[in-house]
């Protein structure tokens, strides 16, 4: 198959599969999601994923129709099926089936749905622009919920710039995440500095990969706020995502960024990209 589509057991092409009118992710957005990758037909990350999945339906009381061992299973099956052995792997519950209302039962099972199709990580070691612009999401940004309008706004305006990504702050100049991404930065003493994981910021499952890089390579890491000028005077910017390990910014708000950290950001580089070989490897 080219793609396919997982709707509570029932499986077909993204074109073939039909949805409930009645799933309440069409009146009120009412689920949460993931995404990751696959390469040789190997998921990345997958129980990394499956615990930040969890962990939301749980935030926002969804109860999930399997156990994490069951959906591992059932997306381990289902990347078997494409021709391409990269994909991109989408995943998301909502909180189940009724006629339109804000309140729900209490014993509502949600609706599992996949969605599979071609697609490769970005290079690691490619450079990206990005812009700054104000944080007006709510203060539940810890939670990956299907609420995503803000995010959507914020992508296409970026990519109307000829931006890679929007960089997000709220008031006082805390830099909080991008629109579709987390950031970070390595200061002046070569620490990796990261926003810490409270309700401004989702906590990123590449995030906790260079982190986990950071300790191996025996770099300091600090996990705590930064600002729009601790950012701008940054040794180096760098942005991740599930389809970008880590990519070095070299321009915000038309400005020249980083670049003074070579050393350091290549290796951290170089090792979540041999992390992801080496999961996905044959």
């Amino acid at each position: 198959m080219e793609n396919l589509a997982y709707y509570n057991g029932n499986i077909g092409t993204v074109d073939e599969l039909m949805i409930p009118f009645n799933d309440r992710v069409h009146f009120f957005g009412d689920g949460v999601y993931e995404v990751t990758y696959a390469k040789n037909y190997k998921l990345f990350a997958l129980e990394e994923h499956l615990d930040r999945f969890f962990n939301s339906a749980a935030l926002i009381d969804i109860k999930l129709p399997h156990t994490k061992e069951e959906m591992a299973k059932i997306l381990r099956d289902l990347v078997k099926k494409l021709d391409s052995d990269e994909q991109f792997v989408y995943f998301q519950a909502t909180r189940g089936t009724q006629p339109r209302g804000h309140e729900y039962p209490e014993d509502m099972v949600g609706n599992f749905w996949v969605m599979l199709k071609p697609g490769k990580i970005k290079d690691v070691y490619m450079e990206v622009k990005a812009q700054t612009a104000p944080d007006t999401r709510f203060y539940h940004c810890n939670i990956k919920t299907l609420n995503l309008l803000p995010a959507v706004m914020n992508a296409q305006a970026a990519k109307r710039s000829g931006m890679y990504e929007n960089i997000l702050y709220r008031e006082g100049g805390r830099v909080t995440e991008c629109s579709h991404s987390n950031v970070h930065i390595i200061t002046e003493d070569g620490t990796f500095k990261t926003a810490p994981t409270d309700n401004l910021i989702l906590p990123g499952i590449a995030r906790a990969h260079l982190i986990k890089a950071c300790r191996a390579l025996g770099y300091k890491v600090d996990e705590t706020p930064f600002t729009l000028d601790e950012m701008i005077a940054a040794r180096e910017v760098i942005i991740s995502s599930s389809s970008a390990l880590g990519l070095r910014c070299v321009e915000i708000d038309g400005k020249p960024v980083g670049g003074r950290a070579t050393e350091m950001l290549r290796s951290l580089q170089a090792w979540v990209m041999d992390e992801f070989l080496r999961e996905t490897s044959i």
